[in-house]
């Protein structure tokens, strides 16, 4: 298993109130979390990741604790400090940067953005594994939809994360580009030998990647 997760986190926005109780073992490589939209289940993906911090309950990545408030226990390890690589539904790549920029900040740990110039073996390696290295110093709005997906999983993939957790990667793409990117996912999943948890709704995604599949409705998983 290198994934627990029982966590506790009361929303609150617009005058409703949503509760998220998940409790999940990752005991796949690949796992697919699927559900309707708003059953939580990027707020599980951003609490794994750091990005949000639950109420009571412990997450355990690879048997270590990164985050535990549960009686007098208190845990909550920053998420740069995670090593979780995470490539957001829309890809959240800085627009301002080149492709090059936008893949070495995910290896930054000040508030400096890589100048322009700056190479280094870890960003080339996913600059060519992704075949981007093309398009290396082109800006976000200057290349495709599915080479700005590409640059979002190689700023995930730079760093060596421990784990790798997808949202929605493949849904503003079409049909044949999906198909074309879910083959290179595998093999690059194959090669770092990175574990995933990723949402969809895509049936094919969940053929896929979906070794084993998780179901979450009302901020809760279904089943066993």
């Amino acid at each position: 298993m290198w994934l627990d997760v029982d966590i506790q986190r009361r929303m609150r926005a617009a005058g409703q109130v949503f509760d998220l109780h998940v409790a999940l073992r990752c005991v796949a490589p690949q796992v697919v979390l699927c559900g309707p939209s708003g059953a939580g289940k990027t707020l599980t993906l951003r609490a794994v990741a750091g990005l949000l911090r639950p109420d009571h309950g412990h997450i355990r990545l690879r048997d270590v604790e990164v985050f535990e408030h549960t009686g007098q226990a208190r845990v909550d390890v920053p998420a740069q400090q995670r090593r979780i690589g995470y490539v957001f539904q829309d890809y959240a790549l800085f627009p301002f940067l080149s492709v090059r920029q936008n893949v070495a900040f995910g290896l930054r740990s000040g508030w400096f953005n890589p100048g322009p110039g700056v190479r280094d073996e870890r960003v080339e390696r996913w600059l060519q594994a992704l075949r981007i290295d093309g398009v290396a110093d082109s800006l976000p709005g200057e290349i495709s939809g599915g080479q700005r997906q590409r640059t979002a999983l190689a700023r995930a993939l730079a760093p060596q994360p421990q784990a790798l957790l997808l949202d929605e990667p493949f849904a503003a793409l079409d049909h044949a580009l999906r198909d074309h990117l879910r083959r290179e996912l595998q093999e690059v999943l194959a090669q770092a030998g990175i574990p995933l948890l990723l949402i969809s709704h895509d049936p094919q995604d969940v053929a896929m990647f979906g070794r084993q599949v998780i179901q979450i409705d009302r901020g809760r998983v279904l089943g066993p």
